[in-house]
């Protein structure tokens, strides 16, 4: 298994590269988040002992378990949809939310953050596709949530997240992750001093090239890595 693991890193790895060249970026600018949901804590080891650096969990109290048990291992990610009540197994364990999609979970992962003593990171997730079916804010909204999230002391709002419509055919998405890229630009041009448009994550394990080639510097790999899940 860790010999596959390993193989499946240097595959992905080599992707990206072969991606961030054709869009003239430099690989080491892309983060590889290795999505972790299901997966058991000894084969997230042996990824982490074959190089990554990067976790990635969708549901909190799964994260909440993995962490008891694993601790600090990687940076760890929380990229799934996040509830209010969820928040509190996140807050001083995560170095990065990617799914801020509204003022009552912001306010509360501001609320913990500062009773903590910390500044969070976080990223507004945005539904680009417009899918019902998918979580974040709209693309017209976007803008005016980060506006929001301003006064919050305890976040730190580090870029835009969204998840593209499956597809069989990755071109098919292109336009989104472009559509993102361009939102990220403009709200980086506002130049607001309390958001830092730093992180742009988006591309998962069946469209992750298009992804790099379209901007992204963080990129959610499960399946690629860990094969299919059960």
């Amino acid at each position: 298994m860790a010999a596959d693991i390993a193989a499946n890193i240097a595959s992905v790895r080599a992707r990206v590269a072969e991606a961030a060249v054709r869009a003239g970026r430099d690989p080491a600018d892309v983060t590889i988040v290795a999505v972790s949901k299901t997966v058991g804590v000894d084969t997230i080891r042996e990824a982490v002992a074959a190089g990554l650096t990067d976790l990635g969990e969708n549901r909190a109290q799964e994260f909440r378990d993995k962490y008891g048990l694993l601790g600090p291992l990687a940076h760890w990610h929380f990229i799934g949809h996040l509830q209010t009540n969820k928040v509190k197994y996140l807050v001083e364990k995560v170095n990065l939310i990617h799914s801020v999609d509204g003022m009552a979970v912001a306010a509360e992962i501001d609320r913990l953050s500062k009773r903590a003593g910390l500044q969070q990171r976080v990223l507004v997730e945005v539904n680009v596709s417009g899918e019902a079916s998918k979580s974040g804010v709209g693309a017209g909204e976007a803008m005016a949530l980060v506006d929001s999230l301003r006064p919050l002391e305890n976040i730190k709002v580090s870029g835009l997240m969204t998840v593209a419509p499956l597809t069989d055919d990755p071109e098919t998405v292109r336009p989104y992750f472009r559509r993102l890229r361009a939102l990220f630009a403009d709200i980086a041009g506002r130049a607001w001093p309390e958001v830092e448009m730093r992180y742009l994550s988006m591309g998962m394990s069946g469209d992750f090239p298009v992804a790099v080639e379209e901007g992204a510097n963080v990129i959610r790999v499960g399946t690629a890595i860990f094969g299919p899940r059960k």
